[in-house]
This record gives C-alpha cells, sequence and structure tokens, in this order.
C-alpha cells in the first residue's frame, strides 16, 4: 500500500487528506480494522517511535496512551501492586503480562486525558492487554503485530470500527525529514539521538547517589519527552510517566501542571480515595471525573448537597488541604526530566512538592548555579546532560 485516502484532516473542512511517502515508497503499515484519521495516524507515528525507543533503553516491554500529539501516559511493564490494580481498575482480570501492565500504567496515570486514546505497543498485542482496552474508550492502536484472538477482541470494540495498525518494525524513515506550513517547506534531520544511561554521567550536584531504577525512570523521562508537545516536563516514577505537562508557553507552567497530575496519580491511592462508595451503575468515566474533582479545588461540584447522590452511595467527607499534604508528603523518589534548560528554581520548587528526588535537565541557563543551589537545598540529584528536547 503507497497511500491510504482518509476521511479529512485535523478538521472535518480539511479535504482532501491521505498519507504518503514522498519517495514513492511502500507505507511501513497495515490497517487490519476500522478507518484510522489523520489525528489518529500522528498519534500512531509518534507513540510507535515512543514505545520502541522505550524498549530499546529498558529492555521491558512498553506501551503508550497518546492524545492530541503528545503522550497522556507512558510505561514499561513492571509488575502492579494491588493498589495500582484497583485505581487503574484491572484488579479483576487475574494475572497480566508484562504488556498489559505497561498499558494498564500508562492508562491509569491520567485516565482523564487518555480517555479516547491511541495506543501504542511496542510488543505482539496479547489477549491479557486486548482486555484491558476491550472495556475502555480509545479509538485505535498500532503495534508490530497481534495474538489472533486479540485481533479478535479489539476488532469488536466500536461497532466494529477500532482502528487496528500493525507497523512493519523494521521500517526506518529517511535522515532527512520535511514539513510544510503555510505553504513553505521545512528541512531538518531527524531527532535520531540515542538516549542511554550515557546521557546520565554528568550529575552537578552534591548528592551524586543516583540508584538503577532511578536511571530507568529518568531515560523514560527523556524519551518520553522527545515525542512530547514543547515546552514539556515529566514526572516519572516506578518505571511509568506520572505527570506530563505539555505544550505550555512557560516551563514552570509544564512543571506545575506535570506536578498537579503526579500529585492526582498518589492521591488516588490514598485511604480516603480509595474508600469512596460509589453510587451504583456509575460509569467508569464518571467515576474518574468525580475522583479528579474529589481530589482537586472543584470538590463541592461532586459532593455538594444536590450533587452527591449522582456519584456516590455514601457522601464523601470533603478532603481538606492538610489531610492532602500529609499523604502527599509521604512521596520520595520521583523523577523529573525536563526537555529544555530551567530558566529558574522555581520548578525545582515546585517539584520538590511531588516527592522529585532525581533530575536530569540539559543545562546551559545563566542561572544554572542558582537552579543547582536549590537541588542542593533538598538534597537532589541533578543530571545535566547539554540535550534539548523539543518537539514541534
Amino acid at each position: 500500500m503507497k497511500e491510504l485516502e482518509l476521511k479529512y484532516g485535523c478538521n472535518p473542512n480539511q479535504k482532501p487528506s491521505r498519507i504518503y511517502r514522498a519517495d514513492g515508497g511502500e507505507l511501513p503499515i497495515t490497517v487490519l480494522n476500522g478507518r484510522p484519521g489523520y489525528i489518529n495516524l500522528l498519534d500512531a507515528f509518534n507513540g510507535w517511535q515512543l514505545v520502541r525507543e522505550l524498549k530499546a533503553a529498558t529492555g521491558l516491554p512498553a506501551a503508550t496512551s497518546f492524545k492530541h500529539v503528545s503522550p497522556a501516559g507512558a510505561a514499561i511493564g513492571k509488575p502492579l501492586s494491588e493498589t495500582l490494580k484497583k485505581i487503574y481498575f484491572v484488579d479483576d482480570l487475574g494475572e497480566l503480562s508484562p504488556l498489559a501492565c505497561a498499558y494498564a500504567r500508562a492508562r491509569g496515570a491520567d485516565r482523564m486525558s487518555s480517555f479516547g486514546d491511541f495506543v501504542a505497543l511496542s510488543d505482539v498485542c496479547d489477549v491479557s492487554t486486548a482486555k484491558i482496552l476491550k472495556r475502555e474508550v480509545s479509538d485505535g492502536i498500532i503495534a508490530p503485530g497481534y495474538e489472533q484472538e486479540a485481533l479478535e477482541i479489539l476488532s469488536q470494540k466500536k461497532k466494529g470500527g477500532y482502528a487496528v495498525i500493525q507497523i512493519d518494525p523494521d521500517y526506518r524513515p529517511a535522515p532527512i525529514e520535511h514539513k510544510e506550513v503555510f505553504g513553505v517547506t521545512f528541512e531538518q534531520g531527524r531527532n535520531e539521538i540515542d538516549i542511554n544511561e550515557e546521557l546520565l554521567t554528568n550529575i552537578v550536584t552534591k548528592n551524586k547517589d543516583l540508584p538503577e531504577d532511578a536511571k530507568h525512570d529518568l531515560l523514560i523521562s527523556l524519551i518520553t519527552l522527545k515525542y512530547t508537545q514543547s515546552n514539556s516536563v515529566c514526572y516519572v516514577k516506578d518505571g511509568q510517566a506520572i505527570g506530563i505537562g505539555a505544550g505550555q508557553q512557560s516551563r514552570v507552567h509544564c512543571a506545575r501542571l506535570a506536578g498537579q497530575k503526579a500529585d492526582n496519580w498518589l492521591l488516588r491511592q490514598s485511604p480516603k480515595v480509595m474508600n469512596l462508595e460509589f453510587a451504583e451503575g456509575i460509569g467508569r468515566a464518571d467515576r474518574d471525573n468525580a475522583i479528579d474533582n474529589y481530589i482537586g479545588d472543584t470538590y463541592m461540584d461532586v459532593i455538594g448537597d444536590n450533587v452527591w447522590q449522582k456519584y456516590f452511595a455514601k457522601r464523601p467527607d470533603v478532603y481538606t488541604a492538610e489531610e492532602k499534604r500529609e499523604w502527599l508528603d509521604q512521596m520520595t523518589g520521583v523523577s523529573l526530566g525536563s526537555d529544555a534548560f530551567f530558566p529558574f528554581r522555581d520548578s525545582i520548587d515546585r517539584g520538590a512538592k511531588s516527592g522529585v528526588s532525581y533530575i536530569v535537565q540539559p543545562g546551559g541557563s545563566v542561572r544554572d548555579d542558582l537552579v543547582i543551589e536549590a537541588c542542593d537545598e533538598y538534597g537532589m540529584v541533578m543530571v545535566c546532560n547539554g540535550v534539548r528536547l523539543f518537539h514541534h
């Protein structure tokens, strides 16, 4: 197949629309089911690159949950604790494969943002992973292959319209890439930088203790940032992104957005949230939305006098700021990556509130000394690797 006609482009008025290779070669994908759209394919190709690199860097199966050309979550296939199984809603599925654990983590990091995602898997999609996807709202998936039963499960989603794409894992694009904007063609070399542990050697803080698990998490942050719309900041814990801040004009706003998502991930594991009694028949999306409101500033939208009955069988107590802070203060060992240097220490201060212990960033700011000083105040380990990862 040398080209694929699409229904429309980014918006319904943008026609005609298709994908093809400028050199006239065969497309590296086969559509096994459904009809992917323009944005679906942008997510698919970016997501595939991300998981392929995560697998190469860590040796473990990887998954990502993409929305609007940025990852909502990304993870490798480490086993899930009982708590994580519950907050990811997979505790009733029995033993999960490593690939299924990777997707459960990627989807569960920010469930609201992952609603209607496009999935990318590093390995052949197995039945265990397909069973998770079967009941989640998702637009499609890209993987290097599918077990027959997994393909049958996925092909039944969305009344048979779920987009299932198989990609050639050996495909490598040309080293020069092009993009057209306003009738003008841009040309650049592809960002083929190999993200590996050699990029983590320049530790600039007093604390230089960087454990192996933290190295993995820092690599996950960098690879995730490589395919996240800039500016971007990524918080990682235990093999998965737990907060991604993308596309903000200010770096500290990225750090705050990602930090708030990381806080939400941890608060979902607190007894106060785990013990919420939901109304009978409430759907997954409504439950996620109710939790997000409950642990945020808009809690009265779901526990107010005339609304709580829509979401809960029993009216929850207010989750006070003091209670939340006490729970969040338990968090340590979080890794934080930034796609460009920190111009001020404010992002470091924000990271400290979410348990950040390890940081990787390019460095090169005129205020690097003040940023390093802030890290030293918190006892953090920071790597300056000299590598910027802007993605547009």
